[in-house]
């Protein structure tokens, strides 16, 4: 991937840290899709597996929405982002606590990828102040 970032962004500790977070869940993901990729007996696959894709594509979507809310001069419009990415972390975080049940050594990192989702919770509350 190669995107032209604003240079402000990058000095984000935010932005930072939804880096950090898009890095280990991809990591993550690869390590957990290995183990649930197999079909079951009865030719089933495990359901999981969309749950690990889901951690990607909400880690994926974090940065984006720095950037929108950082560029935003409408307070309504910032506010849309800011929503969002609340919604964004939240459900990351609902489904790190899912596949905490899943059938795979991956779910050992878990805890790893909750820990950086609360650093990054905390960063977004301070952050959404000085907007």
């Amino acid at each position: 991937m190669n995107y032209n970032i604003p240079s402000h962004l990058l000095e984000l500790p935010i932005y930072q840290k939804a880096m950090d977070i898009l890095v280990i869940s991809r990591n993550i993901s690869t390590y957990i899709n290995q183990d649930l990729s197999y079909l079951r007996q009865d030719g089933s696959e495990d359901a999981d597996i969309y749950v690990s894709g889901d951690i990607i594509q909400q880690s994926e979507s974090l940065a984006p929405e720095i950037e929108k809310a950082q560029a935003e001069r409408f307070s309504e419009r910032k506010h849309k982002h800011l929503a969002s990415l609340e919604r964004l972390t939240n459900r990351l975080h609902l489904n790190c606590t899912r596949l905490q049940h899943c059938n795979s050594n991956g779910k050992d990192y878990l805890p790893l990828l909750q820990n950086e989702i609360k650093k990054f919770k905390r960063l977004q509350r301070s952050w959404m102040l000085t907007l």
